[in-house]
């Protein structure tokens, strides 16, 4: 009885010995999921996402945890969601429902502010290349640029399932994008500030006068829809559950299934997804110098992409004569309603009677469209190329 119960203790302090042993890469990791914890808790940076991913990172890290094992809880939840990208189309079901395109049908110009505000994701595809990343690793890399996580979730996994990037890469690539969006209202003001003159920024914009019919709304994401399938089939999932959502929003119809779509499900397989990346932040395999990389090359993406939006208004503003707010730019990316919301901050700094929330709010949400469009033109052109 004894000798069992000795045994027992030496089982105990196996943990112990593992970390002293072989555990730096652990230990270090543990630190990076302490850190998650106080910018989700201290900072409400993201907590949705951080929260869970950095729980998953530290059960993960743990000594000798086999939850990221065959049979695994984390395990279970990476196959059963991320695996077979179920829960980053979930969340678009629910990011859709959330959505109002109505700014944007109003003025659908500004919808190029959206294509623009994507350049970030082909120049960090060309640099990533440039520094030796595989075709599959470099369009995991770029789509940071489309400053939406699940699109990055969805890419990068659908190449880890095909063994064509490591799986530890997609939780780099996760916590990268969450980061960045989460530090937008931080990289973007001094960029605006620096690629545009006082009397640009000052520029009064009037309020949209263009009224958008319901059958307008209705009818935009079945366009959508199928226009993504005709031209990128391969982003068709992505497009395709967004505007799921969207549609189920118009329609006016199904009113319990747009809830569930904004509050349950998306709030369930966050919950989930963030467990399960978390889970695949092993410190062996994650503190890469490859992996790191990562890191560097998503800044750049998201400055190109703020940079090309901006540089796009400057032209239009030049070509219209000094009506179009420069500004409005830096809303073409996909972090809605954040990006939209802080080009109106930066307007009323500049001119008091400025109002560029609607603008901007239509450049937003044509950034949500674009960046969905860019991964499904990058996927298909891969699926044509025989890589996928």
């Amino acid at each position: 009885m004894l000798d069992a119960i000795l045994s027992g203790l030496g089982g105990l302090g196996a943990g112990a010995q593992y970390l002293l042993a072989q555990g730096g890469p652990n230990v270090i990791m543990l630190a990076v999921a302490g850190v998650m914890f106080y910018l989700a808790i201290a900072k409400d940076v993201e907590p949705l996402l951080l929260l869970p991913i950095a729980f998953g990172c530290v059960l993960a890290n743990l000594p000798l945890s086999e939850l990221m094992g065959e049979g695994g809880v984390l395990r279970t939840l990476y196959n059963f969601g991320i695996g077979n990208e179920l829960f980053p189309l979930l969340i678009f079901v629910g990011i859709g429902s959330m959505t109002d395109f109505t700014p944007l049908l109003a003025n659908p110009r500004l919808l190029l502010f959206g294509a623009a505000g994507q350049l970030g994701i082909f120049f960090t595809l060309i640099l990533a290349l440039a520094l030796g990343f595989s075709k599959e690793e470099a369009v995991s890399v770029a789509m940071i640029g489309a400053c939406d996580g699940p699109t990055v979730i969805y890419v990068s996994n659908l190449f880890a399932d095909l063994q064509k990037i490591p799986t530890a890469m997609v939780g780099a690539l996760a916590v990268a994008a969450y980061s960045y969006m989460a530090l937008v209202p931080i990289l973007q003001p001094p960029i605006m500030r620096l690629l545009t003159t006082e009397k640009e920024r000052s520029v009064k914009m009037p309020s949209p006068k263009g009224k958008v019919s319901r059958t307008a709304l209705v009818v935009f994401p079945l366009l959508v829809t199928a226009v993504t399938g005709l031209i990128a089939p391969q982003g068709l999932p992505l497009m395709g559950m967004i505007m799921l959502g969207n549609f189920m929003k118009v329609s006016g119809v199904v009113t319990r299934l747009t809830k569930a779509s904004e509050n349950e499900i998306a709030n369930i397989s966050t919950l989930f997804l963030g467990l399960a990346i978390g889970g695949t932040m092993n410190g062996h395999e994650f503190l890469k110098w490859h992996t790191l990389l990562v890191f560097g090359l998503g800044l750049v993406a998201i400055i190109v992409d703020t940079a090309g939006g901006i540089l796009l208004g400057k032209v239009w503003y030049w070509l219209s004569g000094g009506k179009v707010n420069p500004l409005l730019g830096a809303a073409g990316i996909s972090a809605y309603p954040m990006a939209a919301r802080l080009v109106q901050t930066e307007g009323q700094r500049w001119n008091k009677h400025n109002f560029l929330l609607m603008h901007a709010m239509a450049a937003n949400t044509g950034g949500q469209v674009g960046s969905v469009m860019a991964a499904a033109i990058m996927l298909s052109v891969l699926k044509g190329l025989g890589i996928l």
